[in-house]
Protein backbone atom coordinates (compact mmCIF):
# COMPACT_ATOMS: atom_id res chain seq x y z
CA UNK A 1 0.00 0.00 0.00
CA UNK A 2 2.68 2.27 0.92
CA UNK A 3 4.41 1.68 -2.57
CA UNK A 4 1.05 2.66 -3.99
CA UNK A 5 1.19 5.98 -2.77
CA UNK A 6 4.73 6.39 -2.90
CA UNK A 7 3.98 5.57 -6.86
CA UNK A 8 1.34 7.81 -6.91
CA UNK A 9 3.11 10.59 -5.30
CA UNK A 10 6.34 10.57 -8.18
CA UNK A 11 3.94 10.69 -11.58
CA UNK A 12 1.66 13.26 -9.59
CA UNK A 13 5.19 15.82 -9.30
CA UNK A 14 6.30 14.31 -12.62
CA UNK A 15 3.35 15.66 -14.68
CA UNK A 16 3.55 18.83 -12.37
CA UNK A 17 6.92 19.28 -12.97
CA UNK A 18 5.97 18.76 -16.85
CA UNK A 19 3.20 21.12 -17.02
CA UNK A 20 5.08 24.14 -15.41
CA UNK A 21 8.08 23.24 -17.49
CA UNK A 22 5.55 23.45 -20.53
CA UNK A 23 4.06 26.59 -19.22
CA UNK A 24 7.23 28.31 -19.00
CA UNK A 25 8.75 30.11 -21.57
CA UNK A 26 12.49 29.68 -21.12
CA UNK A 27 15.13 31.69 -22.68
CA UNK A 28 16.83 28.74 -24.16
CA UNK A 29 14.02 27.15 -26.24
CA UNK A 30 14.07 29.79 -28.15
CA UNK A 31 17.63 29.44 -28.73
CA UNK A 32 17.55 26.17 -29.80
CA UNK A 33 14.48 26.79 -31.84
CA UNK A 34 16.52 28.91 -33.22
CA UNK A 35 19.41 27.14 -34.22
CA UNK A 36 17.51 24.18 -35.10
CA UNK A 37 15.96 26.25 -38.20
CA UNK A 38 12.60 25.34 -36.85
CA UNK A 39 9.75 28.42 -36.21
CA UNK A 40 8.50 29.61 -33.09
CA UNK A 41 5.06 27.77 -33.49
CA UNK A 42 4.44 27.48 -29.57
CA UNK A 43 3.78 31.14 -29.28
CA UNK A 44 1.31 31.58 -26.40
CA UNK A 45 -0.78 34.31 -27.08
CA UNK A 46 -2.64 35.78 -24.05
CA UNK A 47 -6.32 35.64 -23.75
CA UNK A 48 -8.42 39.04 -22.82
CA UNK A 49 -11.09 37.60 -20.06
CA UNK A 50 -13.72 38.07 -23.38
CA UNK A 51 -12.35 35.39 -24.72
CA UNK A 52 -13.17 32.95 -21.61
CA UNK A 53 -16.03 31.14 -21.86
CA UNK A 54 -17.19 31.54 -18.93
CA UNK A 55 -17.48 34.76 -16.45
CA UNK A 56 -16.26 36.68 -18.84
CA UNK A 57 -18.90 39.36 -17.50
CA UNK A 58 -16.58 39.62 -14.67
CA UNK A 59 -14.09 41.77 -16.25
CA UNK A 60 -16.24 44.56 -17.22
CA UNK A 61 -17.64 44.50 -13.69
CA UNK A 62 -14.54 45.03 -11.80
CA UNK A 63 -14.66 49.02 -10.88
CA UNK A 64 -17.07 51.88 -10.48
CA UNK A 65 -15.53 53.44 -13.88
CA UNK A 66 -16.81 50.22 -15.63
CA UNK A 67 -20.54 50.55 -14.19
CA UNK A 68 -20.82 53.94 -15.09
CA UNK A 69 -19.95 52.76 -18.88
CA UNK A 70 -22.71 50.48 -19.12
CA UNK A 71 -25.33 53.36 -17.73
CA UNK A 72 -25.42 56.60 -19.47
CA UNK A 73 -27.44 58.22 -16.71
CA UNK A 74 -25.17 56.93 -13.87
CA UNK A 75 -22.02 58.21 -15.70
CA UNK A 76 -23.97 61.66 -16.67
CA UNK A 77 -25.13 61.69 -12.83
CA UNK A 78 -21.33 61.27 -11.94
CA UNK A 79 -19.44 63.61 -14.16
CA UNK A 80 -22.13 66.17 -12.97
CA UNK A 81 -20.92 65.30 -9.01
CA UNK A 82 -17.86 66.12 -10.38
CA UNK A 83 -18.71 69.38 -11.76
CA UNK A 84 -20.27 70.12 -8.66
CA UNK A 85 -23.59 70.36 -10.61
CA UNK A 86 -25.95 69.03 -7.93
CA UNK A 87 -29.09 69.27 -9.44
CA UNK A 88 -27.99 67.70 -12.62
CA UNK A 89 -26.59 64.84 -10.87
CA UNK A 90 -29.65 64.47 -8.78
CA UNK A 91 -31.68 64.28 -11.70
CA UNK A 92 -29.70 61.96 -13.73
CA UNK A 93 -29.10 59.50 -10.81
CA UNK A 94 -32.50 59.40 -10.44
CA UNK A 95 -33.02 58.14 -14.21
CA UNK A 96 -30.39 55.23 -13.48
CA UNK A 97 -32.14 54.63 -9.75
CA UNK A 98 -35.18 53.89 -12.00
CA UNK A 99 -33.34 51.14 -13.97
CA UNK A 100 -31.52 50.27 -11.16
CA UNK A 101 -33.15 50.62 -8.20
CA UNK A 102 -31.26 48.21 -6.03
CA UNK A 103 -28.32 49.43 -6.14
CA UNK A 104 -26.41 51.37 -2.75
CA UNK A 105 -24.19 53.54 -4.76
CA UNK A 106 -26.57 55.13 -6.84
CA UNK A 107 -29.19 55.54 -3.76
CA UNK A 108 -25.85 57.25 -1.55
CA UNK A 109 -25.02 59.58 -4.73
CA UNK A 110 -28.49 61.28 -4.52
CA UNK A 111 -28.32 61.62 -1.09
CA UNK A 112 -24.70 62.99 -1.61
CA UNK A 113 -25.90 65.43 -4.25
CA UNK A 114 -29.50 66.40 -1.56
CA UNK A 115 -26.84 66.73 1.41
CA UNK A 116 -24.73 69.55 -0.80
CA UNK A 117 -28.42 71.43 -1.82
CA UNK A 118 -28.45 71.37 2.02
CA UNK A 119 -31.83 69.63 1.45
CA UNK A 120 -31.21 67.41 4.50
CA UNK A 121 -34.56 65.02 4.65
CA UNK A 122 -34.12 63.81 0.99
CA UNK A 123 -30.49 63.58 2.01
CA UNK A 124 -31.46 61.22 4.87
CA UNK A 125 -33.70 59.54 2.91
CA UNK A 126 -31.53 57.98 0.31
CA UNK A 127 -28.74 57.61 2.42
CA UNK A 128 -30.91 55.38 4.67
CA UNK A 129 -31.95 53.85 1.28
CA UNK A 130 -28.26 53.11 0.42
CA UNK A 131 -27.67 51.57 3.68
CA UNK A 132 -30.99 49.63 3.65
CA UNK A 133 -29.50 47.90 0.52
CA UNK A 134 -26.07 47.79 2.09
CA UNK A 135 -25.70 48.11 5.60
CA UNK A 136 -21.64 47.73 5.00
CA UNK A 137 -21.84 50.66 2.51
CA UNK A 138 -18.85 52.72 3.14
CA UNK A 139 -19.62 55.91 1.85
CA UNK A 140 -23.07 56.42 2.98
CA UNK A 141 -22.22 56.26 6.76
CA UNK A 142 -19.18 58.66 6.07
CA UNK A 143 -21.24 60.81 4.62
CA UNK A 144 -24.47 60.10 6.90
CA UNK A 145 -21.63 61.21 9.47
CA UNK A 146 -20.89 64.31 7.54
CA UNK A 147 -24.50 64.61 7.02
CA UNK A 148 -25.04 64.83 11.44
CA UNK A 149 -22.20 66.71 11.55
CA UNK A 150 -23.78 69.96 9.55
CA UNK A 151 -27.05 69.51 11.44
CA UNK A 152 -24.73 69.58 14.57
CA UNK A 153 -24.91 66.18 16.09
CA UNK A 154 -21.40 65.45 16.57
CA UNK A 155 -22.12 62.06 18.65
CA UNK A 156 -24.26 60.88 16.05
CA UNK A 157 -21.59 61.22 13.26
CA UNK A 158 -19.42 59.50 16.30
CA UNK A 159 -21.60 56.73 15.53
CA UNK A 160 -21.10 56.56 11.79
CA UNK A 161 -17.27 56.71 12.28
CA UNK A 162 -17.43 53.93 14.98
CA UNK A 163 -19.57 51.94 12.05
CA UNK A 164 -16.86 52.96 9.53
CA UNK A 165 -14.19 51.31 12.01
CA UNK A 166 -16.11 48.21 12.66
CA UNK A 167 -16.44 47.59 8.92
CA UNK A 168 -12.82 48.61 7.30
CA UNK A 169 -10.69 46.41 9.26
CA UNK A 170 -7.76 47.98 7.80
CA UNK A 171 -7.74 52.18 7.21
CA UNK A 172 -10.31 53.01 4.63
CA UNK A 173 -10.70 55.97 3.24
CA UNK A 174 -14.05 56.68 4.29
CA UNK A 175 -12.69 56.69 8.09
CA UNK A 176 -9.83 59.15 7.37
CA UNK A 177 -12.28 61.46 6.23
CA UNK A 178 -15.19 60.97 8.34
CA UNK A 179 -12.51 61.55 11.46
CA UNK A 180 -11.19 64.79 9.59
CA UNK A 181 -14.44 66.39 9.20
CA UNK A 182 -14.98 65.52 13.06
CA UNK A 183 -11.88 67.40 13.71
CA UNK A 184 -12.53 70.15 11.86
CA UNK A 185 -15.96 70.06 13.33
CA UNK A 186 -14.60 70.37 16.90
CA UNK A 187 -11.84 72.75 16.25
CA UNK A 188 -14.79 75.30 14.47
CA UNK A 189 -17.09 74.53 17.53
CA UNK A 190 -14.27 75.15 20.12
CA UNK A 191 -13.64 78.62 18.65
Amino acid sequence: MIRWIALAAVLGALIAAGGLSSAIELPWRSSIAAWLGASDQTTHTKLSPEDWPICSAMAAMGSEVDWAQLDPDFAAGKRALVAEDWNGAIAALKLAALRDPRNADIQNYIGYGYRRLRQWGPAMQYYQQALLLNRRHRSAHEHLGERYLALGEPARAEQQLATLEDICLIPCVETDDLKRAITIYNTLVSR
